[in-house]
């Protein structure tokens, strides 16, 4: 069935696709998408404690998926506002927040039970809105072009006829049909934003989706795919392509897309680690030469590395100091030239600044 762009897609083709999917430039490009996740997950392995990556590399990923949603924030007000004490104000910052929690939702609910399900979308998006909205049950939703309002597709009306269309995307997602996972995870992530089942946040929970599906399949271990970023790079020509599978089937383009961004934003991530583990590796050094021996242990510095902000009070909760002497911790680490201390609101907080430029990079 033709879409018509102003009238609701109801006519979505069911999954599987009747094109061929893994053409022979697919699967050319899965393989190499293939051992870049496999690199990324070997240098994961490689951090000491893996709540670094966590914590990090997913609080950036937040941010780039809600830009591209037009939610923007800095780094520095998401880092910040992750570690203070102090309520956050800033609606955007509030919404990335949101998205870092589900991430992390969706991360312990897949680790428990590996099934993507409908009722795990729903959860996803409301904690994303933090609110009780479910499946759209009204008509009126449209995707129009931002610079001229023309309306650009109509997805599928009916709360019967979404549901429908999501538990054919579940049986997909879960079918034992030898197709190359990444290939399925860029069928999966074209479904899922076709049927739009949502009235906001369909965009940052496809995002999810996708994590949460390499890491179902084994290809990841942690939330860890910076992969919003390479949209962010080229959003024009995702929404391009998007289109072109709606409107013309031309999924070959839409997949090696994906896979492209796949494998960059691996490297990228695999980079990033690297880098992290280099720079804990040069601080475990100069912090044993320059700190007193009272005040210096591996555990301290590393916990300087979960997130580029730390406080006294993360010191006394991993059992390092009490809250007196951990402020001198903080303070002898700041003499050291390894932290930069700033007072947010009541509290004062410890900038690891070598991270937090490694990270912005």
């Amino acid at each position: 069935m033709k879409c018509d762009p102003k009238k609701p897609y109801n006519g979505l083709p069911l999954l599987p696709p009747k094109a061929a999917l893994e053409t022979p430039a697919v699967l050319k490009k899965a393989l190499g998408a293939a051992r870049t996740l496999a690199e990324l997950k070997g240098a994961g392995r490689t951090i000491p404690n893996q709540a670094m990556l966590i914590n990090t590399i997913t609080l950036q990923e937040a941010g780039a998926s809600s830009a591209i949603e037009n939610i923007i924030t800095t780094d520095d007000a998401l880092f910040k506002a992750f570690s203070a004490a102090e309520t956050v104000e800033d609606l955007a910052v509030k919404e990335v927040l949101h998205y870092r929690e589900a991430v992390w939702t969706g991360f312990q609910a897949v680790l428990k039970r590996p099934l993507l399900t409908t009722n795990l979308f729903v959860s996803l998006v409301q904690t994303i809105r933090k609110n009780r909205a479910g499946i759209r049950n009204t008509p009126g939703t449209t995707l129009k072009n931002p610079a001229t309002g023309e309306v650009v597709y109509t997805p599928p009306e009916g709360e019967q006829i979404l549901r429908d269309k999501l538990k054919n995307l579940e049986d997909y997602i879960h079918a034992d049909d030898g197709v190359d996972p990444l290939v399925k995870m860029a069928v999966i992530h074209y479904q899922f934003e076709a049927i739009h089942p949502f009235s906001d946040g369909n965009g940052r929970t496809g995002r999810i989706i996708n994590i949460l599906y390499l890491i179902q399949q084994g290809l990841l271990e942690l939330p860890v795919l910076y992969m919003s970023r390479a949209i962010i790079e080229k959003k024009s020509e995702y929404y391009r392509l998007l289109n072109k599978v709606t409107r013309d089937q031309a999924w070959e383009p839409w997949i090696l897309f994906m896979l492209a961004a796949v494998e960059r934003t691996g490297q990228l991530t695999r980079n990033k680690i690297d880098g992290i583990r280099e720079l804990l590796e040069t601080t475990l050094v100069k912090a044993k030469q320059t700190l007193p021996r009272r005040v210096y242990s591996k555990e301290l510095i590393e916990l300087l590395f979960h997130q580029p902000y730390t406080k006294a009070r993360y010191l006394e909760e991993a059992g390092i100091a009490k809250r007196q002497a951990a402020s001198g911790y903080l303070h002898e680490l700041e003499k050291a030239g390894i932290l930069k201390s700033q007072k947010i609101g009541r509290e004062r907080l410890y900038l690891n600044r070598k991270l937090y430029v490694l990270l912005a990079k």
